[in-house]
Formats: C-alpha cells, structure tokens, sequence
C-alpha cells in the first residue's frame, strides 16, 4: 500500500498560509474567535475555553513571544505544530495540511487547485453570490486603511498567499482604477473577467485564497455558475447571463483602444505602450433595463476575423469604421458578411472620431445605406474628445442589444426597440387577464 514519502511534514514551509488565511484582521496573530473557526474548520469542533486557555499557556512557557495581547503568534502557531509531530500526533497536523488543499509533497494538490466543473459549449461562467460575497470579504480584509480601494501593498498583502502574483501590470488598463490604488469596483469587475476568460485560473485563486476551508464547502466550484446555452438565450429572446462580451472589430487605426479605455473612463496615456503590452479587454458595469450587467470588450482587428480560423463568437458585435477614413468601413462590411449577416449576433457599426471631419464617400454603399439595407441599426457616433454621454450611450446601447438579441438584430431606432419591448411586457399582461377572465367565466356558468 503506498504510504507518505514523509510522515514528518516541513510546518515553517505551509503552516503561514493557513495561519495567514485564518488571521481575519491580518494582526499577525489568531484571537480565541480566530483560533476556533480554525478548528472548526479544520477538525469540526471548536476549543473549550479552558483548552484554549491551555495551548497558549503551553505556548507562553516554551516560545517568546508565541502569544501576544493573548493572541496566539505565527511563531506560536508553528510551535505547537512542530510540538504535535515531535509527540508523534502527525495526523494533527496533516489534517490541517489537508484542509487547506496541500498533498504528500506539500504542495497544493491539482484536484484542490482545478475541482471538476463541466461547461458545455455555448455556455459561459460567472461568479454567483457566494462567490461575490467570499472575494468582497477578501477585498475588505485586506483594506487596512478603510478607503475603499486596495493600494499596492494592500494589493500585495493579498497575494501573498499566492506563488506569484496572480493579476499583471495590464490590471489598471483593464478595470476602474483611482490614482494607481485599485476599487472595490474595480477589483470586482477584474474577478468577473478572470472568471468568464478562464475558469480554471478563477479555481486556482479562489484555492489559493482557502475559499473551500473558510466557507466550508467541497471546493471553490461552490462559488461558480455555468450558463445555460447560448443558443437557448436566442429562443427565448432573453438571456440570464449577468456577463456580456461584446468584440470590437476595426481595421488598425480607427480607434479601438481608446474605445475600450473611454469604456473605462480613461484617456488612451502618453501612446508609448508597446502594442504587445496593450491589453485587449476592458470590463465594467452597464445598465440594461435597470438591471447592471457586466459588459467585456474585446478588441479584435479586422483581418484576424478574415483569416481562415477566426472566433468570431460573442454577444454583441461592435464594428469600428473610422469617420474621417470612410474606406474603412469596407473591412467591416466584409467582417459581416462573412460572420455576422446570417447568423443571430447582433451587430452595431460605430462611426469613431466623430468629432473629426468626414473624409470623401468610397465607392460602394454607404455606412447609413449599408445598415438600412441589411435592417441594421443606424451607425452610432464616437468620439473620445467629445461628451461623456455620448460614449455612455453607445456602451449601453451595446449591453442592451446582447442582452435582448432578437430584438436587437433587426432593430433601426432605440425607440423602436425599447418599444417592441414595452410592448411584449404588455401583450403578456392584456392575456393574462383574459386568461383570468375566461377562468372565471367557465367557472361561473359551471
């Protein structure tokens, strides 16, 4: 039978991590309540108070400064540790190892880091409420300064149970950022992201943050929600996802970074980012018909779509023509046709750099005439010198047309759409109550 290459774990190499996931207010030292959600957690019961009482005694009498303010110490921790195996209580220990997700080798086991979550195609993940719930507390946690935001060492006091920083420098230009210090808000939307891109790395760092051990639950795929299929969204003309991605597809220089930057509220920076470092998606929040959705954009260009394997799946298309270059709108147009035209994404052509003069009309329909004719909605404006609001209808407008596609799709005016809306509410009302009249009408003459 295969035994543990070692009985004798190495506690001052992964003992801080379930002491430091344990320490609630990051004090450097676990108060009574501290210490007996930890052994609840970890052995399904908590401490007498007199046994309490007595491990710090012990601790007091063979390590200084093991308790602090009587709050028992990292060092302290680690004693009484090594006092279990030197006694021979091993199991004590590795029972601890083992609920915080570490293995035979003392590394975090792959099955506690990635648990088993099926996600079919055409679904998408998100973070349901426990999840939310579990990474605010984190988030609260590790705010010392109650401002609301995490500045770089708060930020690095939360990854430190982690091998390595988990989010890179990309993060200010992905997410809501306030003078370098990262939002609530922010760091919120960064998880959405993570969580829709690449489910297994969300896994891995809600692992690392002990969310199976400090919620008590089988594994972190308590805190993730699978979709219900893309294709079922369409055939109820509505969907349930609270995650949204919309691809913004231009040719090279219509302004397609800083639309996803205005998206954020930011200008484009000093334009010395190389274009390898120039990420590609931006996430915020958008209403959609008083609900608050998650929208992603995800800028694409144009001649990826036309090479022979491209991905063009998403929500909502949005496609980028430059209003002072008309000619390139032909790259959107193919983009359509090609991807868009028969099947039920629904699309809108943005005309960027509103505020510049518009250059000469190509050969060819024009942008108005193209969306008339393919029963698209009129070209929406964009500038990012020009009104804030004008930006903010655009990306509303977005939300909305992925959240209701059939709607959406052959749609020429807000107006009309919000409509057909108001309209479907009403219609479903007006047979409900004849519905319940004809009911009682029956019943009556019974």
């Amino acid at each position: 039978m295969h035994r543990r290459r070692c009985c004798t774990p190495r506690p001052r190499s992964t003992t801080p991590r379930p002491s430091r996931l344990s320490d609630r207010d990051l004090d450097q030292a676990l108060s009574d309540e501290e210490l007996n959600t930890f052994q609840k957690s970890c052995f399904g019961h908590p401490l007498a108070p007199q046994a309490l009482e007595d491990v710090k005694m012990v601790v007091r009498k063979n390590v200084a400064g093991g308790v602090r303010d009587n709050r028992l110490t990292l060092d302290g921790f680690l004693f009484l540790n090594m006092l279990f195996i030197q006694r021979g209580r091993h199991e004590t220990t590795w029972t601890i190892l083992r609920r915080f997700g570490y293995g035979d080798t003392l590394e975090l086991t792959p099955d506690y880091l990635v648990p088993p979550l099926h996600v079919p195609p055409g679904c998408s993940t998100e973070l349901n409420h426990f999840g939310y719930q579990f990474v605010q507390r984190v988030f609260e946690k590790h705010d010392r300064d109650r401002d609301g935001s995490l500045s770089p060492a708060e930020l690095e006091s939360l990854f430190s149970v982690f091998p390595a920083a988990p989010w890179g420098p990309r993060l200010p230009r992905e997410v809501c950022t306030e003078a370098g210090r990262l939002s609530l808000h922010g760091y919120l939307c960064q998880w959405t992201l993570v969580t829709y891109l690449d489910v297994r790395r969300c896994l891995e760092h809600l692992g690392y943050l002990g969310y199976p051990t400090l919620c008590e639950q089988d594994s972190q795929a308590h805190a993730i929600t699978v979709t219900r299929e893309k294709r079922l969204d369409q055939e109820k003309g509505q969907t349930q996802r609270n995650v949204l991605l919309c691809k913004v597809v231009g040719a090279r220089g219509v302004g397609k970074s800083a639309f996803l930057q205005a998206f954020l509220g930011c200008g484009l920076g000093d334009g010395r980012e190389l274009a390898e470092e120039r990420p590609i998606y931006a996430i915020n929040t958008v209403q959609v018909n008083g609900q608050e959705k998650y929208l992603i954009l995800c800028e694409v260009s144009a001649d990826s779509l036309l090479a022979p394997a491209p991905d063009a799946a998403c929500d909502v298309a949005c496609l980028m023509f430059d209003s002072s270059d008309p000619g390139s709108f032909a790259l959107c147009t193919r983009v359509y046709k090609r991807h868009y035209m028969d099947g039920q994404t629904p699309c809108l052509i943005v005309s960027s750099k509103a505020d510049l003069p518009a250059g000469s009309t190509p050969p060819g329909l024009a942008p108005a005439e193209f969306c008339r004719r393919h029963r698209l909605p009129a070209p929406a404006a964009f500038s990012r010198v020009g009104p804030a609001g004008l930006s903010a209808a655009v990306f509303t407008r977005l939300a909305t047309m992925a959240a209701f596609p059939h709607l959406a799709h052959g749609e020429l005016h807000a107006t009309s759409f919000w409509l057909r809306v108001t309209l479907g509410a009403v219609g479903f009302a007006v047979t409900a109550v004849l519905s319940i009249s004809l009911y009682r009408a029956l019943v009556k003459s019974r």
